[in-house]
This record gives structure tokens, sequence and C-alpha cells, in this order.
């Protein structure tokens, strides 16, 4: 609906309830930075985007498995703001670390790698 402050109001109040009942390294709290991230995204507050989806990359790179689909996609979204920012080198860093693990967590002819290639 392009209501980005009641979004944010909304997401920084499930933030602070994660932050308070789950470990710091929890992936409910990654998806919850990415979350905001995705509206800072939105609003083009690039650097804001870019905070919040590097907490959530951290936590996923702590939490997870090394080729969890969560983990490609937190690369996936950083990778679009870099895209955003007309940073292309670094978008396709981003784009070309989520599709190596799309390649090895799905199926060959799943839907998220043909968004990576997309992507790239």
């Amino acid at each position: 609906m392009g209501d980005y402050s009641k979004a944010l109001e909304f997401y920084e109040k499930s933030r602070q309830i994660y932050e308070k009942a789950l470990p710091p390294n929890h992936p409910e709290l990654a998806t919850s930075y990415s979350n905001i991230g995705g509206v800072y995204k939105n609003m083009g507050d690039y650097s804001k985007a870019l905070e919040f989806y590097e907490k959530a990359l951290k936590i996923d790179e702590n939490a997870l498995p090394p080729n969890h689909p969560s983990l490609a996609t937190s690369y996936n979204n950083i990778g679009g703001v870099y895209d955003d920012m007309g940073d292309y080198s670094k978008a396709l860093e981003f784009h070309e670390k989520s599709l190596k693990i799309k390649e090895k967590a799905l199926p060959p002819n799943h839907p998220d790698l043909a968004t990576s290639y997309n992507n790239i």
C-alpha cells in the first residue's frame, strides 16, 4: 500500500518482541531484520536497508547451515540493494553467492533458480 511508516511501526514492534523473547542468533530475528530492510529498500533508503539486511545475514551465517535457502535469500536481498544503488559489481557478487547456495539446495527446475539467473 506504500504506507512505509506504518509498516516500519509494526515491524519494529515485532522486532522488539523477538529481541526480548529469542536468543540473539535466532533465525526469526533475522527475518524481522530482513522485513525492516525491505521497507527501507522500498523507500529508497539504501544505507538503512543494507544495515538491516546485513544484520539478518550475520544471524543467518551463524545460525544456519552454509547451504540453507534463507542464507541465499539474505545474499539476494543485499544484491538487490546494490543493484538499486547502481553498484553492479557488488550486486553481482551477492547474487552469485545466492545462486551457488540455491544450486546446491534446490532441484534444478526450481523457480528460485530462475530468479537468481534473472538477477545476475
